[in-house]
């Protein structure tokens, strides 16, 4: 893609920029303004750019590059741009397609009448002996081919550091009361706002209170409101020599640095400057002098009429209370979290149509300050006509019950009944690639949302974090639980099998158990892949002209699945419609006949 706004790098700053006109050329005849290179590094690459004022060309890329530049980060001397062969090693100012005396590849006559133009720096190293592959002010390895260097004292900068200019001087920062001036040099002591060391990022300085600070922290939003507590958090450039844990990465806060704190009596919370900008926890709304309303009231799903009458604000009909009976109420389903219904639960029912919700349920707020999201989510309780609007943002599981959708509780820190060591564990909110976290429970890696343990290296991804730790299953009359898998089986003997595929389970890997009936089922056989779907339902695909019911798989017989051709074994399966549109050949629009799928997976192959 071409720049429409590039500019002349010879264009005076004062003054009106040139514009630069690009066109599609192998051959810089001329050579590079920037790199001095004639012809493309990549063969394929053939956009360049020229300025009809200053009669300068650049290759792609090349036009934001100045040849020379005087940066903030090393003041006393100007910095070159070189080239690095990844083949070779080879470190120099000019690129080696740039040499006037090599053959054309393109078929054009070489330019021989300006060979002393392509000599534009001081010296023109080939080999050099020392190696220069990490950007000084960094520390990291070079990404690319291209960085900066100084032709005196060896200074290097990677092209992602020199793009950053950071202002010499701030005259009236948010965070302090002077003056700050830029520091030249790596910050390699703590930051005095937030309290860590980052060598990558610029830093300023008060030498008259020795105050440092990184630039992205000079000015941190002094009132800011999270969905992690109810409260607003207030910027204190230090605290109290009290012993407090950060609320959200649950380590401890130095008081000598940075931190926000809420100021509400008797209430401690408190959270390091970072964890509390975090992009995925606070929604980037400075508060300082926006008034806080204190008459703000969540709104009911319900209005109680009394006797066990509700009016929910999600059906249409009045819902009354009223307790499973064990027979009529078996294949009872919530229509919110579309989990069974089984006895003793209370639940609301519709007594017009097949509509009911557990009693819990039935009272989801409807709008809610959720830790993993920094807004407030508000309760959707329609039925997803998309499949695209069924799948959750954190778990990934496809559902056809209540949801939370963005506007624009869960606890954050507990135990979990699979860390035996009994450390609370809690939502992260590090997403970072670097480095490798494996869930405990499915042996993948964690990706996104995920729950961290406070103490040690445990982890759990969020679709193990949220599976029931007890669940009710039609063929059993105790309800099964949840086990964390055996490290060590009592007798060599023990084999498990699983009561539905009729395969063999490992016990190590988590399952559900009945220990009174001896009951054991692979997780996969409970939830599948359809596990959060209510029969009855029917939405959309995206893609083609589909429409898809879900199917109480309750007959005898059992169909055989239109995509991978095998029986459809699970407790629910679709039926895909597959609309027939207008073409060239044909008018008629209407529906062809159905077509079973047994799974989830099945449903989202393009292949029907």
């Amino acid at each position: 893609m071409f720049d429409r706004d590039a500019r002349c790098l010879l264009s005076h700053p004062a003054l009106t920029p040139h514009n630069l006109s690009f066109r599609c050329r192998p051959v810089i005849q001329r050579g590079c303004f920037t790199c001095g290179g004639k012809y493309t590094v990549r063969e394929l690459d053939f956009l360049q750019y020229y300025c009809t004022t200053c009669g300068v060309e650049f290759h792609n890329d090349c036009h934001k590059r100045p040849r020379r530049i005087t940066h903030p980060y090393h003041l006393q001397h100007p910095l070159t741009l070189f080239y690095r062969d990844p083949e070779t090693g080879t470190v120099s100012n000019i690129i080696p397609d740039a040499s006037p005396s090599e053959p054309d590849r393109f078929g054009e006559e070489p330019d021989t009448c300006d060979q002393g133009r392509y000599q534009f720096v001081d010296i023109v190293p080939s080999i050099s002996d020392i190696i220069f592959d990490k950007c000084t002010w960094c520390g990291k390895c070079f990404q690319g081919d291209w960085f900066y260097r100084c032709l005196i004292c060896s200074f290097c900068l990677d092209l992602p550091c020199a793009e950053r200019l950071p202002p010499l001087t701030v005259a009236n920062p948010k965070g302090h009361h002077h003056s700050l001036l830029f520091l030249p040099r790596p910050l390699l002591v703590p930051c005095d706002a937030c309290g860590l060391v980052d060598v990558r990022e610029p830093s300023y300085a008060c030498f008259q209170c020795n105050y440092m600070a990184h630039q992205s922290c000079i000015d941190l939003p002094r009132v800011i409101k999270i969905t992690r507590h109810p409260h607003r958090l207030h910027y204190i450039p230090y605290r109290s020599p009290l012993s407090f844990s950060c609320r959200i990465c649950y380590k401890d806060v130095d008081i000598k640095y940075g931190q926000y704190s809420c100021n509400q009596e008797d209430c401690s919370y408190v959270v390091h400057s970072r964890c509390a900008t975090h992009v995925n926890v606070w929604d980037g709304t400075d508060l300082e002098w926006q008034p806080e309303d204190s008459n703000e009231e969540d709104i009911a799903s319900f209005k109680n009429l009394g006797n066990g009458v509700i009016d929910h604000f999600g059906h249409e009909h009045l819902l009354e209370l009223k307790k499973h009976d064990g027979v009529g109420d078996t294949d009872k389903q919530c229509d919110a979290c579309v989990f069974s219904i089984v006895s003793p639960q209370l639940f609301y029912h519709c007594e017009r149509c097949d509509y009911s919700l557990h009693e819990v349920c039935a009272g989801l707020p409807r709008k809610l300050d959720h830790a993993l999201h920094n807004h407030t989510l508000f309760l959707d309780p329609s039925p997803p006509n998309n499949y695209s609007y069924m799948t959750c943002s954190v778990c990934f599981r496809a559902s056809t019950g209540f949801r939370y959708p963005c506007s624009k509780e869960v606890k954050e820190c507990f135990i979990h009944k699979s860390h035996d060591d009994g450390h609370p564990v809690f939502l992260s909110t590090s997403y970072s690639g670097e480095d490798v976290i494996l869930c405990k429970g499915c042996k993948k890696r964690c990706s996104g949302s995920h729950l961290h343990c406070t103490v040690c290296e445990y982890a759990l991804c969020y679709p193990c974090a949220t599976i029931p730790d007890e669940l009710h299953y039609k063929y059993d009359k105790h309800p099964l639980t949840l086990s964390y898998g055996k490290e060590k089986s009592s007798c060599a003997d023990d084999v498990y099998w699983c009561e539905v595929c009729e395969k063999l389970l490992d016990p190590k890997e988590w399952f559900y158990t009945c220990d009174e009936c001896c009951t054991t089922v692979h997780l996969q056989c409970v939830f599948g892949s359809s596990f959060f779907m209510k029969p009855g339902s029917r939405f959309n695909i995206t893609y083609g002209c589909r429409s898809v019911e879900v199917i109480s798989n309750s007959s005898n017989t059992r169909e055989r699945c239109y995509i991978c051709h095998n029986l459809c074994t699970g407790s629910i399966y679709y039926k895909g419609y597959n609309e027939i549109c207008k073409t060239k050949y044909s008018y008629y629009k209407g529906w062809t006949s159905r077509v079973p799928i047994c799974s989830w997976y099945c449903l989202t192959e393009r292949r029907w």
